[in-house]
């Protein structure tokens, strides 16, 4: 970005953008060339308001754009809290509020993350559908402002979700098949708790509310300015409208097989449990290992065929482990893959190098050129016992166990491929390898020596095109299997 340019997006000085504008009139399109952060950006973060409008009005794609952090300028001002600014992009295109930055969050994620209420209430009413949007590990606003405790923000949202009808977003799940309850429940969020479960409280335990509320929602405890009054008005008056089959699932099982009720139990913490596993078990809590039938009670027939599936199925999720560990890239950070790989990787070159220097049965510690008739094979001391009896065995040891260290070196080369001193490392690895060829030349049989020798010397020269050529047939494979069987 032009120097000039920015500072001009730092100060929010309109004048001075339209005087860079006129001596050069496409200095707005170059931006959008040579840079992914634009003026935009950079008043979003300064808060001038002026100077967003006009940069809307000159070039309103530039409210699209990400920056390299994979923020756009909406993402900036609505976590800032700029209320006037946000509505200024709605004005522009009110689907703004639903594009997905960093980690897929929109920002709606941000403002309720952050309790912008305010903002949070303009882009519900810019685009109702955005309440339902989920970021990478599938948290909706609801949860972002549940867990920030930013209970203005649950309140707004939960209002807002009964008004709209879409008392569904109240069972969603996270990545770890959390819903908000869970949160709450973990969390000890007496407040949220409370709040939650007053937007869905059935019509036959309105007669218990006030006694639990009174001491579970403390009015000092509450951002908003609600009274107890006002909080028994919402739930007569929800009890008595919703029309809605959604209804909150207290017995809910996330991914680790637990309630929210199993979450309160299993970590305690100060005064407020004993209210809220009150209120759990009034709407029908239960602890998960108390929702699996006993034997007697699966030979009678189930009452509750919708329950029973919907427990089988959770059972099911929970226990595919390669669906819940597998990679994903939207959750999944480059760096923490590479993290992952180097250390698989070490633990490989450190393991196969270990026991190709230390070969199975160890190695011989005296000579016996003729082995004296006994059934003591002839051998040569620091020679592999393995090898002095079936060299085939030990060529086959040789040749896995080489291969298992030239992969794993070959993927730390990669990985660290732009560190800082990577010469240095693989001067290391260069000088590794070749004290493990010389290892394994020294302890083989004489007559395996020189496959020993070439294959060690051409297989770290071939290892690329090997796992190249390798993918390539894999995928063929997969072709061909479902041209025949699909």
């Amino acid at each position: 970005m032009d120097t000039r340019l920015l500072e001009a997006s730092q100060a929010g000085n309109t004048q001075t953008l339209h005087r860079l504008l006129a001596e050069e009139p496409l200095m707005l399109h170059k931006t959008a060339l040579l840079s992914s952060e634009n003026p935009l950006h950079i008043a979003s973060v300064s808060g001038h308001v002026d100077f967003v409008k006009e940069i809307l009005r000159l070039k309103p794609e530039f409210a699209k754009q990400l920056n390299q952090d994979g923020f756009s300028p909406v993402h900036m001002a609505s976590a800032n809290g700029y209320l006037e600014m946000v509505r200024e992009f709605l004005m522009v295109d009110r689907r703004l509020c639903r594009i997905e930055g960093r980690n897929k969050w929109t920002p709606l994620h941000f403002a309720a993350s952050r309790g912008r209420s305010d903002i949070v209430w303009e882009m519900l009413l810019a685009c109702p559908e955005s309440v339902e949007d989920v970021t990478a590990l599938n948290e909706t606003a609801l949860h972002l402002a549940v867990k920030n405790s930013h209970f203005e923000t649950v309140d707004l949202v939960l209002r807002w979700i009964r008004e709209m009808k879409k008392e569904e977003v109240l069972n969603a799940r996270d990545e770890l098949g959390n819903s908000v309850l869970h949160l709450a429940t973990w969390t000890k969020h007496r407040q949220a708790t409370a709040f939650v479960m007053l937007k869905c409280w059935k019509k036959k335990t309105s007669y218990m509310v006030k006694p639990i509320i009174t001491y579970l929602v403390p009015l000092d405890d509450f951002n908003t300015n609600l009274n107890l009054s006002q909080v028994v008005e919402w739930l007569l008056s929800i009890s008595g409208t919703t029309t809605s089959s959604a209804t909150l699932n207290v017995n809910a099982v996330n991914k680790s097989d637990l309630t929210a009720l199993d979450l309160l139990r299993i970590f305690p913490s100060e005064a407020g449990d004993r209210e809220i596993e009150e209120l759990l078990r009034n709407e029908g809590a239960k602890r998960a290992k108390d929702m699996v039938p006993s034997l007697s009670a699966s030979l009678e027939p189930d009452t509750n065929q919708a329950s029973q599936n919907h427990r089988c199925e959770t059972m099911e999720s929970a226990d595919d482990l390669v669906e819940y560990f597998k990679f994903k890239k939207g959750r999944d950070s480059p760096s923490d893959v590479r993290s992952s790989l180097l250390v698989m990787a070490i633990l490989v070159a450190t393991a196969t190098f270990q026991v190709g220097i230390n070969p199975p049965s160890g190695v011989w510690q005296d000579s016996n050129f003729n082995g004296n008739g006994s059934a003591t094979a002839a051998h040569v001391a620091g020679r592999s016992i393995l090898g002095s009896y079936s060299s085939v065995t030990y060529l086959l040891f040789v040749v896995f166990n080489s291969i298992g260290l030239s992969v794993s070196l070959y993927m730390l080369a990669i990985l660290t491929y732009g560190f800082p001193m990577h010469l240095e490392f693989q001067i290391c690895v260069i000088a590794l390898y070749f004290t493990y060829n010389t290892g394994l030349v020294t302890m083989a049989p004489a007559g395996t020596k020189t496959f020993i020798i070439v294959f060690s010397s051409v297989l770290p020269s071939t290892i690329h095109y090997f796992n190249k050529s390798l993918r390539l047939l894999i995928k063929a494979l997969k072709k061909l299997y479902l041209s025949l069987f699909a």
